[in-house]
C-alpha cells in the first residue's frame, strides 16, 4: 500500500475502514506530502489530549478532513471542547465541522 494507507493501518485502521476514509476523502491518496508535515503531527496533538489511536480512528472515520484543519484552529477547538469538559464525546461529531471563525 501507499504510505498513507501504511499509516491509516499503523493507527489502528483495517482495510474497510482505510477504504471508508479514502473514499469520503480522498485527498489522503495523493497527499504523501503532508503525511509528515501535518497529518502525523496533528495525531501528535491528539495525543496530548490524551486521545487513543482508536479514539482518533474513531474520528477520522466521523471527519477526516480534520487534519486538514489549520493546526492552530485545530488546537483551539480542543481547548474550548477540554474547558467545557466535553471534549472526547464531541471530537466525532459535528463540533469539529463548524466553520464558525470564533471556533
Amino acid at each position: 500500500g501507499t504510505p498513507v494507507v501504511r499509516w491509516l493501518k499503523e493507527l489502528g485502521m483495517d482495510d474497510s475502514q482505510v477504504a471508508k476514509t479514502v473514499t469520503a476523502f480522498p485527498r489522503f491518496m495523493g497527499d504523501v506530502y503532508n503525511l509528515g508535515r501535518s497529518f502525523k503531527p496533528k495525531v501528535k496533538a491528539l495525543r496530548r489530549y490524551a486521545f487513543t489511536d482508536q479514539d482518533i480512528v474513531r474520528v477520522l472515520l466521523t471527519f477526516p478532513a480534520l487534519l486538514t484543519l489549520n493546526k492552530d484552529r485545530l488546537a483551539h477547538r480542543l481547548s474550548v471542547l477540554q474547558a467545557s469538559g466535553v471534549l472526547k464525546d464531541n471530537l466525532s461529531c459535528d463540533f469539529m465541522k463548524l466553520t464558525n471563525a470564533k471556533f
